[in-house]
């Protein structure tokens, strides 16, 4: 699968992979820099844990009562227990450490791993709450397997609620870490060190497969979607699970981290739970409920599968259909997300400060509104709107490349 995974990005390059600037989280622990294990035992009237075990490592401190670790193996954990950790990512600017929530629900049998992340992207809030819903419905003494939830990967640009990494470099440069995974271990960015410390010694070890949540991002709302490959079975069988309004059957842009997982030899998809910086809690409720059939699906907790994609009306796409803004003033929208488009439709007027309409937009193929601009200025160049789409060929495959 790697290889003609290769073949795709040097085939169709950035148009087949650059598929919607949206794609990309309730808030995760306050920020979490190195605490010592002293203060922290005296805190919390615990003690420090053992300083490692055959393959996870522990740094002797403890933040909040949750022991900080370098490696995980999950299987070191006691089974039929919820244990909870800090994985001591990259340093920051001060010498101090960016600290990751860990949580891992390990069932009282053996089975299968699953893996869920979130906060990738420090805006995306309902991918977090969606993930936390899940793990608070899990019993560990009735389970099979483990489930490991990473739900603040991107720390400092959670901290400030927004989209990428503030890089400390000449200034400040923003980075989107989800176009760094796998991540380089010695590599030009924090964000990029972060990504090879959380993927080689938190998530690849411990993973059967994996999902990771994102959203909309900030002024980019989306429906209910996943991003994934249905050409691959056992990505397919998982996607199907979700009662969701649409599915992009598309390999996304290089560099994200669900690739990260396939190209490990992982399975791995990207739930988009709708608009940044919100909980939408209609749209959660319908990601709790797939994610707890794929825990069905692999045995790791009873029960009869809920509803899935052949329960509700879903539309399959594989291509995002752009619409950019071709002048600057305020933007009126006639449709709504997931509403079916015709190709040749108009999708948007805008207006000039006089209230003059300077420009209307039609949408340039058949499809269903993906996602909508949630900001009602726009200039030249904004993104306003994303159709997805049945391209018939790899090459229609129109997108916009962030």
């Amino acid at each position: 699968m790697s290889d003609n995974r290769s073949d795709k990005v040097d085939r169709d390059g950035i148009d087949r992979r650059d598929f919607m600037v949206a794609s990309a989280a309730s808030v995760g622990a306050a920020a979490a820099l190195v605490v010592s294990a002293g203060a922290a035992a005296a805190q919390t009237g615990q003690e420090p844990p053992p300083t490692s075990t055959s393959g996870t490592t522990y740094t002797g401190d403890v933040i909040g009562g949750k022991p900080v670790i370098t490696a995980l193996d999950v299987n070191d954990l006691s089974p039929g227990r919820t244990h909870r950790l800090f994985f001591r990512g990259v340093e920051t600017p001060a010498g101090q450490h960016w600290h990751v929530s860990v949580i891992v629900a390990r069932g009282a049998r053996p089975g299968k791993r699953v893996i869920l992340t979130s906060g990738v992207h420090g805006d995306e809030m309902s991918s977090i709450h969606t993930v936390h819903s899940v793990m608070d419905r899990l019993d560990p003494a009735t389970m099979s397997g483990t489930v490991m939830a990473v739900t603040d990967i991107a720390r400092p640009a959670l901290e400030s609620m927004q989209r990428r990494w503030p890089n400390s470099s000449r200034g400040i440069d923003m980075i989107d870490m989800n176009r760094e995974w796998p991540g380089t271990e010695n590599g030009p960015t924090a964000s990029g060190r972060h990504a090879w410390l959380v993927f080689n010694r938190l998530l690849r070890p411990n993973a059967d497969c994996a999902i990771d949540f994102h959203t909309g991002t900030t002024g980019f709302g989306v429906t209910d979607f996943i991003i994934g490959e249905l050409s691959v079975p056992e990505i397919k069988s998982m996607m199907d699970l979700y009662p969701v309004s649409q599915i992009a059957d598309n390999p996304a842009y290089p560099g994200v981290l669900h690739n990260a997982f396939i190209d490990a030899g992982i399975p791995s998809f990207c739930p988009e739970v709708g608009a940044a910086r919100s909980l939408d809690h209609h749209r959660i409720a319908r990601f709790v409920e797939g994610t707890m059939n794929v825990l069905k699906l692999y045995g790791l907790i009873p029960g009869p599968i809920g509803r899935t994609s052949a329960d509700v009306p879903v539309f399959v796409g594989n291509a995002a259909y752009p619409i950019l803004a071709t002048a600057g003033g305020i933007v009126e929208y006639l449709v709504r997300l997931d509403d079916p488009i015709e190709r040749g439709q108009r999708v948007a007027i805008q207006r000039n400060s006089f209230g003059e309409v300077v420009a209307e937009y039609l949408s340039g193929v058949t499809g269903k509104m993906l996602g909508l601009r949630s900001d009602a200025m726009a200039e030249p160049g904004n993104p306003l709107a994303f159709v997805l789409f049945k391209a018939p060929e790899p090459e229609d495959n129109q997108v916009y490349p962030e």
